[in-house]
């Protein structure tokens, strides 16, 4: 490809792009785990996608933890919020799947992320004030 084809090409392609990267970001950047709540399920409205639904929320509610500025501490914080969240949807899978694939990984993800969840506890009860 010659220069003159290249640079008007470069050309555009810049005049594109340049204003999505100078376009304002602070709304996202604010947005936090209360921004995030679950609204009511849409389409199917039945008892499992309302389960869905509140946990979800209530994951993302136990996500919303004061940070530390210890990134070891949150991470485990965080994350045990999130694997209980992993739980509570791997039961309302057990309790409303049908597929034997799913309700196989549902019972995996559940005993994986408890064993995850005590250990994690017992590493932020001996490193949680540092």
């Amino acid at each position: 490809m010659s220069m003159k084809t290249f640079a008007p090409g470069l050309a555009l392609a810049l005049a594109v792009a340049l204003p999505a990267f100078a376009e304002d970001h602070s709304a996202h950047q604010a947005m936090d785990h209360s921004m995030m709540q679950a609204a009511a399920p849409k389409g199917d409205q039945g008892a499992s996608s309302q389960a869905f639904a509140a946990a979800n929320a209530k994951m993302h509610a136990g996500m919303d933890i004061e940070f530390s500025g210890n990134a070891d501490v949150d991470f485990a914080r965080g994350m045990i919020a999130h694997h209980q969240g992993a739980i509570d949807m791997a039961k309302i899978e057990l309790e409303f799947g049908r597929d034997p694939e799913m309700r196989k990984l549902a019972e995996e993800v559940i005993k994986a992320q408890e064993a995850e969840i005590e250990m994690m506890k017992a590493w932020v009860a001996k490193h949680g004030n540092q």
